[in-house]
């Protein structure tokens, strides 16, 4: 930062008004403000849980000794990427989700996949559970569970959502407003309710991924600095930003999901990985690629309609998502990806089989219209 000339303050940070801002003793003053504070861990309450020394994504890298047991509270991706971790280490770790199912926010079918790969490592799963009660012990806590099991571990790991990191900011002194879960309210141009400040990444409540929030970031810098952005400004579009679960196997996902897109008259294809070539030399077949299109204004479902999103679950995931984040962002003909030649055997060719199959049926598989849920 200082070899490009940029000053750095250490210290907490306080609004003063829309163009002063104050570190300590020294006050700054600029004409256009970011904030970029991020989001914490959020610690639910619950019986006996304050008094434990409990873990989060954010401290459980300073570990020193391995736990023997640990009890992860929360089966969305922080949850379900730190079992795996952990298991595949040698901890005993035990997964409790409220919900009816793991990855919530995923398609039901990636989630049976990526319980499968856990209980596979080990893992015991508490779904549709809550943890009620926690009681201290000699080696470390019991927990009480709704569904009346009991627990006994050395640790537990609690990744149950994100609070944005707002305190001392004096948000509510200058007027910029916030959310009824405390995140800052931006517009598209990420801009808050206070002309001049800007706000970006996971304190936004937007989508809260690394690539996100550089992406908002250029987007507020862009507006802030361009007189000619600010008569026209860049707005953050999130239907074709990808998203990954760094489990084994990988989870991509971008744009509309399958339920989204039957609202609208949408169609999926889908890729059984065990069809696929490459899973099948790599013996990695549990897993799928699910290619989700609508139709175009007019056009219909001309040339395949218009791609509306993706679903990847398998090793190479995170990779092959980004090619249907590409056909998203440049809103391609659906017919494009199955016109694309691709490598065999490659993990995505996926894509293209999927898209190929909006045409015709491949080995028997063609395509449906989407469901609800």
């Amino acid at each position: 930062m200082a070899a490009q000339g940029i000053e750095v303050l250490h210290g907490r940070a306080e609004l003063r008004d829309r163009q002063r801002v104050t570190v300590g003793g020294t006050t700054v003053t600029a004409g256009r403000i970011v904030l970029a504070t991020g989001a914490g861990p959020v610690v639910p309450t619950i019986p006996g849980l304050d008094g434990f020394d409990i873990l989060t994504n954010e401290n459980v890298f300073d570990l020193r000794s391995q736990p023997r047991s640990l009890a992860v509270l929360g089966g969305g991706p922080i949850g379900c990427e730190l079992a795996q971790a952990m298991a595949r280490l040698g901890t005993t770790v035990s997964i409790i989700e409220a919900a009816d199912r793991l990855l919530a926010k995923e398609e039901p079918e990636a989630s049976a996949v990526v319980e499968r790969a856990l209980r596979a490592d080990g893992i015991t799963t508490h779904i549709g559970t809550s943890l009620e009660r926690v009681e201290p012990t000699d080696g470390g806590a019991r927990l009480h569970l709704s569904d009346g099991a009991n627990l006994e571990v050395e640790r537990v790991l609690v990744a149950v959502g994100r609070r944005p990191v707002t305190e001392g900011l004096n948000l509510e002194g200058v007027g910029v407003e916030t959310d009824d879960r405390g995140f800052i309210r931006t517009e598209a141009t990420m801009a808050t309710t206070v002309r001049g400040v800007y706000a970006v990444g996971d304190v936004t409540g937007r989508l809260p991924f690394t690539h996100a929030a550089a992406r908002m970031g250029l987007i507020a810098a862009t507006n802030a600095l361009s007189s000619w952005r600010r008569l026209r400004p860049q707005r953050f579009e999130t239907a074709a930003i990808p998203w990954i679960t760094f489990t084994d196997p990988e989870v991509g996902h971008v744009g509309a999901t399958e339920a989204e897109a039957a609202e609208h008259g949408g169609r999926v294809a889908v890729v059984p990985f065990e069809a696929l070539d490459r899973a099948i030399a790599s013996d990695r077949t549990d897993g799928y690629l699910k290619l989700v299109v609508g139709p175009r204004p007019l056009l219909g479902n001309v040339a395949g309609g218009r791609v509306l999103g993706a679903t990847v679950v398998g090793p190479a995931a995170g990779e092959v998502i980004h090619e249907v984040a590409l056909a998203i962002r440049t809103g391609m003909f659906a017919g494009r990806l199955a016109q694309t030649v691709h490598a065999y055997p490659s993990w995505s060719m996926a894509v293209q089989i999927a898209a190929g199959q909006l045409f015709f049926e491949i080995d028997g598989r063609g395509h449906r219209p989407a469901q609800a849920d």
